[in-house]
Formats: C-alpha cells, structure tokens, sequence
C-alpha cells in the first residue's frame, strides 16, 4: 500500500455558500500531515487560485488548480451533474478559465454557471485531469438509482470524451447509504478498466467546525438551523483528514489511495505571477502593435489640430512642432512595449464616450 496521499477535492471560503477554508491556512495543516501536493477545487470558481498557488509554492507543497464544476443536463436542467476539473499545466489552467467564464457568461440556469460539455474540445480536454463527481456526477447518480447499465454508458462515454485522463471517484464521508454507489463504482472500474481514485470533500479544517459550516451552509440557502425542513448535504466527517486517516478508511481498496499521488505527479501547472498579462488587443490588416498605435495616434493628431487651426495655412505651420512632440512620446510607448496598453485603454474610452458614459 502507498503510504502516500494527495487531497484533490477541497472547497474554501471562496466557494462562498459551502466553504470554510481559508487557502493560506490548510497549507500548514497540509505540511503538518506530511503532504506533498494538495488541490483545491472551489465550487463553480477560482478566485482563491492565485492566493493558494502562492501559499503552497512558498512552503514547498505542490500546488493543484482546479475546480468542481456544474454540468448541464440536457434532458433536466433543474438536475445538473457535477465533475471535478484539474489542471495539468497551462494549457488546462486556460481551458478551465474560459469554460468556467462562458458557463456564468453564457449558460445560468437557477444562479449556478453551468458547463456544457460539448464546449470542451480536443485541446482542451488534452490539458485537464477529470473525476466522475461521486454520487453528484451523471455516473453516481445512476447507480444510486438503481441503473448500473446507464451508470455504464454514462463512463463510456465520459472516458471518450477524455480519454486516459478520466478517473471514477469514490468518497466515504460517514453516508452509508452512498457505500453502495463505492461498490458500483468498484464494479464499473474494473468492467471498463478505468481507474478509481479516492477524494475527500473537505469543506472545513477541523471536526469541531462543522456547526459554524452548517450555519453558513442554512443562511445561504435561506434556512434557520432549526428548521427541520433545511437540507443535509454535509456530515462531520468532511474535515481535513490526515493522510493516515485517509489510508485506513480506504484500506480495501489501495490502487484508490495509490492513484492520488498519480495525479498529483500530472498536474505541473506553473502560473507567472507578478507581470502583468495584457490581452493581445486584435489589429487591423495583420499590422502590428507598434504600428496600429502608432497610425491612431497620428489620426488623432490630424482631428485635434482641425480644431484647433481651422485655418488650414496655420494649421500647416504648426504641424511639424506637434508631429515631432507626438513621435516622440510613440517612441518612447513602443520602446517602454506598452502599444498594447493604450490601445486598450484608449478602446475602452471610445467606448464610453459613444455609450453616453
């Protein structure tokens, strides 16, 4: 058995209704349980990401990106599925981006941002980790309802669209009535030699914060604690488990705890931090930055100085005085390489100015 474990499911104070982990925290709590890696994979979003990926990075734990993520279902829209997402290395990290920026763009249904599966294509698939959700995903929620052979169909299909990269998740988190939907999974795993891998849906650092988890959990669904009616998703056992306690609560099936440390060791995302990242601003007629500026900039000149010197004989003295102040200061913008800026800037204001701002 692997004495080796890597939490690859973890929701924090950033997943704003079901999250109590503050991203700098867990990182010692990580440390303390002598972890190499750790992810975290807030509901729906990453702002927390760039928080994490620092925290980690500076005290030696490998950083894992990614995100849980509502999926579409087509034939019941008030019933989506969940997958779990993460990031191999840049190219998934951009991926994940721009799904998750179209699902909340383009696709709310009941104030969740919902992906579309058929949005991800080749590429993208290529450079993302994917789990099937456990009894949130298509796959569990067909074995909880009693339909291996749909279960089945839902993995084929799912291994297809991401293939070598797609692993059927277990947990155990003190439900017993989901145990059935572990020996499914088992089952399905190895009909479909697909692996299986372990996953802990921590929601809080401490057993004893399940109460403060709770009532964050009712206020946001617009419960009291009181009301009998309020749903129970969560259990006590959702905490940051320590890599032992996690050994031993899948101690009957190894190659579960073993395959999180394989995905821990896929997942390189390196993220540049500390530059800034322009978006590249579209240029007309395959010119180049420097020179689209540059053209902008002249044709400004020409309209202000109309204003001006309406007398075109004036207007005409004046111009090698302005021209020269003008090509200076486009020297010094291409030389410092900001064109791209104040395109952008300027593209905004335009904007603006035509949208009665």
């Amino acid at each position: 058995m692997s004495q080796d474990f890597v939490h690859l499911r973890m929701h924090t104070e950033f997943s704003i209704k079901d999250g109590l982990i503050k991203p700098k925290k867990i990182v010692h709590k990580a440390i303390a349980s002598g972890m190499k890696a750790l992810a975290i994979t807030d509901l729906s979003a990453m702002f927390g990401d760039v928080i994490f990926y620092k925290a980690a990075s500076g005290a030696g734990i490998k950083p894992i990106l990614g995100a849980d993520c509502w999926i579409t279902n087509h034939y019941n829209r008030d019933d989506p599925h969940r997958l779990l997402f993460l990031c191999k290395n840049q190219d998934g990290y951009h991926a994940l981006c721009e799904l998750l920026s179209r699902a909340w763009l383009k696709n709310q249904h009941k104030d969740r941002g919902e992906i579309d599966l058929d949005w991800i294509t080749e590429d993208m698939a290529k450079g993302l980790i994917v789990l099937s959700g456990f009894n949130t995903g298509s796959v569990g929620k067909s074995i909880l309802n009693g339909s291996f052979e749909a279960a089945k169909e839902e993995c084929a299909q799912l291994a297809a669209r991401f293939p070598g990269q797609f692993y059927l998740e277990i947990q155990r988190i003190g439900r017993p009535e989901l145990e059935a939907v572990v020996d499914g999974t088992v089952r399905l795993a190895k009909e479909l030699n697909i692996p299986v891998v372990a996953a802990h849906p921590i929601q809080f650092e401490e057993k004893e914060d399940f109460e403060f988890h709770e009532a964050r959990s009712a206020i946001a669904e617009g419960y009291t604690l009181a009301n009998q009616a309020r749903p129970r998703i969560f259990t006590p056992e959702q905490y940051f488990k320590s890599k032992e306690e996690m050994i031993a609560l899948f101690s009957d099936i190894p190659s579960a705890i073993e395959n999180t440390v394989e995905i821990a060791k896929m997942c390189n995302l390196t993220l540049k931090l500390g530059k800034p990242q322009l978006p590249i601003f579209p240029t007309p007629e395959g010119k180049s930055l420097k020179e689209y500026m540059a053209e902008l900039a002249r044709r400004g000149l020409d309209r202000r100085l109309k204003v001006l010197y309406p007398d075109e004989k004036v207007r005409k003295e004046k111009f090698p005085t302005y021209s020269q102040r003008l090509e200076r200061e486009i020297g010094i913008i291409q030389e410092m390489g900001f064109p791209g800026y104040f395109l952008i800037v300027q593209d905004f204001i335009n904007w603006a100015k035509t949208h009665g701002c």
